[in-house]
């Protein structure tokens, strides 16, 4: 819908609300109806100065979402002290700017507010059942925004997998999203359509049992149910590829990548650069994605080749490591010092094994 229908529609939406309205005073004794004539007069000037009216996308958007927008727009002017026409058009524009200033704190105070992995037991007994209730309630939000965001970015038969996850990111962030991502694929590993890839993440994702006294599973609650579940599978796959792109290389992934390039070059039988001068390999795209000057000075030192430069080649996609003919392909990588190694260490996420690992041993 473009701005110019959204707004013609809000336009119609107060045409029908000051239909009713009109329909209501005619019910109504012959003074209450007079006593109500002033207001039934600013809401006729209301719905003609939103005739002209040129809200904003957002504008319209939000009072296009309220049940009566005429009468918060009424309700908006009959607050001020000035008089009349010339602030008509301007108590519209107040109004959604209020409603965007309100929902745009709500969504921060979700997107700030911190997930709570433990289950209901275990809050009751910490006395912390009030961070799992609110926790509780983002986590639903968050499963009806993932659902939201599938339904809105699904065109031709095609998912906009990158512009879906940006749009539940910037209300949720990657955290609390990731974590409703991986319960609905905990709880639909069974269904073909979900990737095995995306179960084998899921489980390294620290997800505590959270039963009621019935033994009802509390987390079914935010599963992500009303997507189908390849379009799901497909959600996920790209959340987790954009979290990682937010995330540094470490160093086992490096070593990883260098074994990779190390592999092409000792499984081609012949030079196979374009000019047939020099073993060429090329570097994973994924990797050059996330990789700084530091991961690329780190993979450099892994490979064992004094020749190793990095180029590009001439009606050929990517970016490849290059050595020279004459150089002993069967060598193994380099040891790093572990000094160096360290440096490139980063905390361990709060979705890795091994925080998970932790966080039982301070339970006990």
């Amino acid at each position: 819908m473009t701005t110019a229908e959204k707004n013609h529609a809000l336009y119609e939406i107060m045409c029908a609300e000051q239909d009713n309205f009109r329909k209501q005073l005619k019910s109504l004794p012959p003074e209450e109806i007079l006593s109500r004539a002033y207001e039934y007069t600013v809401r006729e000037d209301i719905v003609l100065a939103m005739e002209d009216a040129e809200l904003t996308d957002a504008q319209a958007d939000v009072l296009l979402a309220m049940d009566k927008p005429l009468s918060a727009v009424y309700n908006e002017f009959s607050n001020r002290d000035t008089s009349y026409m010339d602030i008509v058009a301007d108590c519209i524009t107040e109004r959604a700017d209020t409603e965007l200033r309100i929902e745009q704190e709500r969504r921060e105070a979700l997107r700030n507010l911190p997930l709570y992995p433990y289950p209901g037991d275990y809050a009751r007994e910490h006395n912390e059942l009030e961070l799992y209730r609110e926790s509780r309630r983002a986590n639903v939000a968050c499963r009806d925004a993932i659902d939201k965001a599938i339904s809105e970015n699904y065109r031709d038969n095609c998912l906009d997998c990158k512009a879906a996850v940006a749009q539940v990111v910037e209300q949720f962030g990657y955290e609390r999203m990731l974590h409703i991502c991986a319960c609905t694929i905990r709880d639909k590993e069974w269904d073909g359509r979900i990737s095995q890839d995306n179960i084998q993440w899921a489980h390294t994702v620290p997800i505590f049992e959270d039963n009621d006294g019935f033994g009802f599973n509390r987390r079914v609650d935010y599963i992500v149910d009303r997507s189908h579940p390849g379009l799901t599978d497909m959600f996920v796959k790209a959340a987790r590829r954009e979290y990682l792109l937010t995330q540094p290389l470490t160093p086992e992934e490096i070593r990883a990548e260098a074994l990779n390039i190390l592999a092409q070059f000792q499984d081609a039988r012949e030079p196979n650069s374009p000019s047939g001068t020099h073993y060429a390999a090329r570097v994973t795209p994924f990797f050059l994605e996330r990789a700084n000057g530091k991961a690329a000075d780190m993979l450099g030192k892994f490979l064992p080749f004094q020749s190793l430069t990095f180029t590009t080649f001439t009606d050929h996609r990517g970016i490849y490591a290059v050595i020279a003919k004459h150089e002993d392909r069967s060598r193994k990588l380099r040891p790093v010092r572990a000094s160096v190694l360290e440096k490139l260490q980063k905390p361990l996420s709060p979705t890795s094994p091994k925080h998970s690992a932790r966080l039982r041993e301070e339970e006990r």
